[in-house]
């Protein structure tokens, strides 16, 4: 098979700052395949302790342009919608397009449900979640025009539930379900939406996990994040035959993770205790289906224009 190659391509990558990071790994490849890139990093870790200038935005894209490539440094915050648009403005201005978003940027600060504080439940949402909302909002227009566009969003197996990780895992769950709804919307334009749920030994797990944990030895031992890039750069491909996908990728294994419904029963006068008589039949997984994406038309329902709300509540009027 000949190499996938990004030649013409200019990618943008989140949270790309950082060594080791995914997002290192994720641009450094894509730029070896002949992608021009932007890097992407706040260049701090989830406590906002800066991180050394070695580890910059600056300096992953300094590592690129060393090795021949082509790639600028962005330090915009994905937190806002203003700086999800002076990431993808970045772009426009190095290089006049957009054809490849990586949605990397996170944080992770593991802690009880009624021990962990208000303002961190919302970084996780405002970082991981709206972060991914914010910069596939401000590129889709561009790629909309263009007719062409590749999202890869990144999920976690916290998603399907991690102890103590309840604002990190809905975060990330989020981002799974936001996946699949622009999958579903990117369908007319040419604009492929998937995620990729990586691991590997990064400066987030180094922050995240004490010295002498058994998980942070072996991700160091087994798990670069370099293992997870290819998955990365297959779904960001032109040739990429999916949209909607999540794909594990974690030291060198890439499945495939969906979501699936039983056949269970239908009886029209439900209650209560016909569904604890058939319960069996609602969990068995034996004639289980993949849900598809649910890629409704509705151009000819006759819904309402979308109007904005304005800041007094009030429904803003359309022309």
């Amino acid at each position: 098979m000949d190499e996938l190659r990004f030649d013409g391509r200019v990618a943008v990558v989140t949270g790309a700052g950082g060594n080791p990071s995914l997002g290192r790994a994720h641009a450094l490849l894509l730029a070896r395949r002949g992608a021009r890139v932007v890097v992407n990093d706040i260049g701090v870790d989830p406590e906002m302790r800066h991180y050394p200038d070695r580890a910059s935005a600056e300096a992953v894209a300094e590592e690129i342009r060393a090795a021949g490539g082509e790639a600028v440094a962005s330090t915009a915050s994905v937190a806002s919608a203003e700086g999800a648009e002076a990431i993808v403005a970045c772009a426009l201005d190095a290089f006049g397009r957009i054809d490849v978003l990586v949605n990397n940027a996170g944080i992770s600060i593991g802690a009880p449900i009624d021990t962990i504080s208000p303002r961190d439940i919302e970084r996780h949402i405002q970082v991981n979640l709206m972060g991914s909302i914010w910069c596939a909002r401000a590129a889709w227009p561009h790629m909309k025009r263009a007719g062409y566009g590749r999202i890869v969003n990144t999920t976690s197996a916290a998603m399907t539930g991690f102890a103590e990780q309840a604002a990190y895992a809905a975060s990330k769950g989020g981002v799974w379900s936001m996946t699949r709804a622009l999958a579903a919307e990117g369908l007319a334009h040419g604009i492929k939406v998937n995620a990729v749920s990586p691991g590997g030994y990064t400066r987030l797990v180094v922050s995240t996990l004490e010295a002498d944990s058994p998980l942070l030895a072996h991700s160091r031992e087994n798990l670069p994040p370099e293992l997870s890039s290819p998955a990365v750069a297959f779904l960001a491909h032109e040739s990429c035959p999916v949209s909607g996908e999540c794909i594990d990728a974690v030291g060198g294994a890439v499945q495939r993770c969906f979501v699936a419904r039983t056949p269970g029963f239908t009886e029209r006068e439900l209650t209560p205790e016909t569904i604890a008589r058939r319960w069996d039949e609602v969990m068995d997984e034996s004639a289980a289906e993949t849900v598809g994406l649910a890629a409704m038309d509705t151009s000819g329902w006759g819904l309402r224009a979308y109007a904005a709300a304005d800041l007094s509540g009030d429904i803003a009027k359309t022309e």
